[in-house]
């Protein structure tokens, strides 16, 4: 019985070893077959018998003055733009902990050697605590100076060394042309500095500020600007600060097409009164102008004096405002439409004209009392005096 077993297992290995024998000898004639009409020349598949090698590096072969003139002017810029990071603080319902929570980030850049800092209102407004991260990534705590929300500019202070702050260069947007080409450096997303390019889109823009004041001459931009560069600068060619970018237009949030910067001769101004005042100070005529739901009742449209502020330009000038009679029938204020000779159509007219003016310049005021038209000079205040 042994025996008969030991033979089978015998037949069944010799089986199955002529089998695979068979295969092996198909598969080489196979190969052979194919060597025998494989043209001598055909190609073949050449294993790399190094993987792991690196390939060569190849040669520079062109960087054109374009290129290198980009690279140049954000190496130098870059050093100036900063980072800016706000907290708030929150209070637990049931514990009655504090906790300090992230309020928003954005850019900005320095202004000046004493540690100023300029970015966007809207960047730190109902934050509480401000932090500022140098393009070294040195991070230091910030005091609010002042902002005018009105221009959606904010100031900010840092006490860093001297040999840490580097000022951007300052440039003027009066003689910007369409076509223009601009550049954009910010932290778009909350990622590190990043620079952007494009044109000058169009100039004369008007946007709404945070406070839904007008922003008027803004300039428009095809260089992408991404929330997080809010605040940071535009740039012109020679590198000088032309605008700071504060909005986008876009249905979805993200950036379409359509950037807007606050121009750089309106920040300057802006800046300058808030590091030396803490505040912006306008000239003023010393009116109080009549609400549009109130023009809307009586059916009037104009920049119309509600009412004169006592002791200041537009009472000592002899301007009026609305006033009810012996018999209690409304008497229409002075209607102002010029102020020298800028066209005054509503209050907005009235307020962005102003601020091309100083406090204690010279105006003449034209203005419609019972459809006569009337002239007077008059010496603009200070809103720091109201």
């Amino acid at each position: 019985m042994k025996n008969l077993i030991y033979v089978l297992v015998l037949i069944v290995i010799g089986f199955v070893s002529f089998t695979i024998g068979s295969r092996q000898t198909d598969s080489e004639m196979a190969l052979e077959r194919t060597a025998e009409y494989m043209p001598a020349d055909s190609p073949r598949k050449i294993v790399d018998e190094n993987p792991s090698e690196k390939r060569t590096v190849d040669p520079i072969t062109r960087v054109n003055s374009v290129e290198e003139a980009t690279i140049d002017l954000f190496e130098e810029a870059a050093p100036s733009v900063v980072f800016i990071t706000t907290t708030n603080f929150r209070k637990d319902y049931w514990s009655r902990n504090v906790y300090e929570i992230p309020a928003g980030s954005g850019s900005g850049f320095v202004w000046d050697n004493d540690g100023h800092v300029v970015t966007n209102y809207h960047v730190i407004k109902n934050a509480k605590n401000y932090t500022v991260t140098l393009s070294d990534q040195t991070e230091y705590d910030a005091e609010l100076v002042g902002a005018e929300p009105r221009k959606d500019v904010a100031v900010l202070k840092i006490k860093a060394k001297r040999s840490k702050l580097v000022p951007i260069k300052v440039g003027s947007s009066s003689n910007l042309k369409v076509g223009q080409s601009v550049y954009a450096i910010g932290n778009p997303f909350g990622l590190d500095q990043t620079l952007t390019t494009g044109v000058i889109s169009a100039l004369g823009r008007e946007i709404q500020s945070q406070s839904n004041f007008p922003i008027r001459d803004v300039i428009q931009t095809d260089a992408a600007i991404n929330p997080g560069n809010s605040g940071g600068p535009l740039l012109d060619s020679s590198g000088r600060l032309i605008g700071v970018n504060t909005a986008i237009y876009s249905p979805s949030g993200a950036y379409a097409g359509i950037g807007f910067s606050v121009p750089v001769d309106v920040v300057n101004w802006v800046v300058s009164d808030i590091v030396k005042f803490g505040e912006v100070r306008r000239p003023m005529i010393g009116i109080g102008m009549l609400p549009i739901q109130q023009m809307r009742q009586l059916g009037v449209e104009g920049a119309y004096v509600a009412n004169v502020t006592p002791g200041g330009a537009a009472e000592k000038a002899g301007l009026k405002g609305f006033r009810r009679d012996q018999f209690g029938r409304t008497e229409v204020g002075d209607k102002i439409i010029r102020i020298d000779d800028y066209e005054i159509k509503d209050y907005d007219d009235l307020v962005l004209t102003l601020e091309k003016y100083k406090a204690g310049a010279t105006i003449t005021v034209t203005y419609l009392r019972d459809d006569d038209e009337k002239k007077v000079n008059l010496i603009l205040g200070s809103s720091k005096d109201m």
